[in-house]
């Protein structure tokens, strides 16, 4: 039987996202001048950076794949369909290019997250002095051979400093017959998960360790 799609309410999920070591989620490279980063971050039109909440959403989404054994083939996001009981990740994130379901919509919505009011007047505050908000390490291969930096691979990549702070915003569309309670609690699960891993690039080289904190739950 197909899933109703009488809409009952939204649940509202507001956080902070506190980068504790540089955050990278690239950018555009159009625009790059003599002494700017190779690969920069993503920013709004006002050269802001911000967290798409693309990039939010296909890690909660990741995550919880692997939490639930719920990887497609070749590592592709899960399409199995099912419902909430079998495949939590297909309900709430939609099953990946199937369009043969009985689930309804997918239930997730991620905004963009946008810098905190600290944070946003740290950027005012380095633009005002001249000074870059955001930091560019300088990165290299060692040749194990020679035990030098190998040759053509110096790169420049830009990061959001640590200490930066996002705010958050994730609804939670809920229909006639979801098992709100549950929906509610694997996102926070999916929240957790964040936390003990990585966001946004090269993570395994210490990038992208973040804290999501002060979460606030509510219907709306």
């Amino acid at each position: 039987m197909a899933q109703s799609l009488r809409l009952l309410k939204h649940v509202s999920f507001t956080a902070t996202l506190v980068c504790k070591t540089g955050l990278r989620i690239g950018g555009t490279e159009s625009g790059i001048g003599i002494g700017t980063a190779e690969n920069p971050v993503i920013k709004d039109p006002r050269g802001i950076p911000y967290v798409p909440g693309s990039s939010l959403k296909g890690k909660l989404r990741a995550m919880l794949e692997y939490k639930y054994n719920q990887v497609g083939d070749r590592g592709a996001p899960c399409g199995c369909g099912q419902g909430l009981d079998k495949c939590p990740v297909c309900t709430i994130f939609g099953p990946h290019r199937n369009t043969n379901h009985g689930l309804g919509p997918s239930r997730i919505i991620v905004r963009d997250a946008f810098l905190s009011t600290g944070s946003l007047e740290d950027w005012e505050n380095a633009r005002t002095e001249g000074e870059d908000f955001t930091e560019t390490k300088t990165e290299t291969s060692i040749d194990r051979m020679t035990g030098m930096a190998a040759r053509g691979s110096l790169r420049t990549q830009e990061r959001v400093p640590a200490g930066t702070e996002f705010q958050l915003n994730i609804s939670l569309r809920v229909f006639e017959g979801d098992d709100k309670a549950r929906m509610k609690d694997i996102v926070l699960e999916g929240i957790g998960l964040i936390n003990k891993d990585y966001f946004g690039g090269s993570g395994t080289r210490g990038y992208g360790w973040v804290e999501i904190k002060d979460v606030e739950v509510a219907d709306a």
